[in-house]
């Protein structure tokens, strides 16, 4: 099932930022057993919790784009990810793992927040913009 957590804070000093994180990603072990993923440029947090259905062996999260300027957090499906992927791989787009995680980051990529517009599925996702300063 999954879970994703998170935080925006300038009151979380640095030193025990990833601490809380933990902390608010152990609240929702239960939702996903099989792997934890964080990642913290302050003043942003995101993390989650994955219970491994689709890409058991490269599907951990966050997963970066090439220069780790975006990291994704993600819970649900898209069930037109693999139309999505074909689509974007003829558009230049290489891809590391075979998951629909990858592939809403690399929308991102190819068409900002009008991404969200082609997803097809039940989903929550956190996409950090590292230079940006920005949480999508």
């Amino acid at each position: 099932m999954c879970g994703i957590a998170g935080f925006i804070s300038n009151r979380i000093p640095e030193s025990t930022g990833m601490q809380v994180l933990q902390q608010l990603t152990g609240i929702i072990k239960h939702r996903g057993p099989d792997d934890a993923g964080h990642f913290m440029h302050l003043p942003f947090a995101i993390g989650m919790r994955r219970l491994s259905i689709i890409d058991l062996a490269n599907g951990a999260q966050p997963i970066f784009n090439e220069n780790r300027t975006l990291a994704i957090v993600f819970n649900g499906e898209i069930y037109n990810y693999r139309e999505l992927r074909d689509e974007l791989f003829m558009l230049g787009h290489a891809f590391h793992t075979v998951s629909d995680t990858e592939v809403i980051l690399k929308s991102f990529e190819q068409w900002g927040t009008d991404c969200f517009i082609r997803l097809n599925g039940m989903f929550a996702v956190a996409i950090l913009d590292v230079p940006g300063q920005k949480l999508y």
